[in-house]
C-alpha cells in the first residue's frame, strides 16, 4: 500500500547539462560603441551574440567571411553556360 502512495519519478524531458551557463553579466554601450559592436558582430558571421561576446572576451578566434558577389555571379553564369553546353551535346547525339 505504501508503494502506491509514494510518487514515482520518471526520467522524462530534457537531460540536464553537465556545465550549465548560469552566470550572467550586463553591460551598457553608448550609440557609437554599439554601432562598432554591431559592425564587428556582422563581420564575424556568428549567429548568436552571446557566442561572439565570449569569443571576444576570451580571445578565441573569430572567423570573418567575406563573400565576393562578383565571383558568385561569375560562378552562376559559368554553371548556366556549362548546362547549356551539355544540353547541346545531348541533343547533337
Amino acid at each position: 500500500m505504501e508503494e502506491k502512495n509514494s510518487k514515482q519519478f520518471r526520467k522524462t524531458g530534457r537531460k540536464p547539462k553537465n556545465d550549465p551557463a548560469v552566470h550572467r553579466y550586463s553591460i551598457n554601450l553608448n550609440a557609437e560603441d554599439n554601432a562598432k559592436f554591431l559592425a564587428l558582430f556582422d563581420q564575424s558571421g556568428m549567429k548568436a551574440v552571446a557566442h561572439f561576446i565570449t569569443a571576444c572576451i576570451f580571445q578565441k578566434t573569430v572567423k570573418t567571411v567575406k563573400i565576393d558577389m562578383n565571383a558568385v555571379e561569375y560562378h552562376e553564369k559559368l554553371t548556366r553556360f556549362f548546362s547549356q553546353f551539355r544540353a547541346i551535346g545531348t541533343n547533337y547525339n
